[in-house]
């Protein structure tokens, strides 16, 4: 059991802050790895989770990168940090959060990409431009600032 449970156990379903990183991978060809999850069911996302005690921002992101991809990263480079009311959550089960993330890209890994079947469904690599439609709206708000900054407007319209 980790933290955030044990939090739980103590505060019920009072809201909480969290801190938590979400992580960008780019393979060699340009395109956007993208993680079609659980939950919320059939929505894509990019890898990233909460963060233990004693962990970093940059721990946090390779663990989970590791966890549900089987992927290992060397170099995380900051995209932004993500705060406020508009990453308030109320969970399925009622807990409520605050959420800071931290988000981070990242154009190397290795590793063969394998999937936590409890938390994803797939992965797919996408070209900015061809990102799927139904993306869990924080993450979507991270993907646009990424690409705006990141990308050009020749290199989208080509791919």
């Amino acid at each position: 059991m980790g933290y955030i449970e044990d939090l739980r156990k103590i505060v019920g379903h009072r809201p909480l802050i969290f801190v938590g990183a979400v992580t960008v991978i780019i393979d060699e060809m340009g395109r956007l790895l993208m993680q079609q999850r659980k939950f919320p069911y059939g929505y894509w996302g990019i890898t990233g989770g909460l963060m233990e005690l004693g962990e970093s921002t940059e721990d946090v992101a390779r663990r989970e990168i590791f966890e549900e991809t089987g992927l290992t990263v060397d170099k995380l480079n900051l995209i932004n940090v993500y705060s406020g009311p508009e990453n308030y959550i109320i969970a399925e089960n009622g807990d409520e959060f605050y959420v800071v993330t931290v988000a981070y890209y990242t154009e190397g890994f290795k590793g063969e990409l394998n999937i936590d079947k409890s938390e994803s469904i797939k992965f797919e690599f996408f070209y900015p431009n061809e990102l799927p439609k139904n993306i869990v709206k924080s993450h979507k708000v991270i993907l646009d600032e990424f690409i705006s900054k990141h990308y050009s407007k020749e290199i989208q319209l080509k791919r």
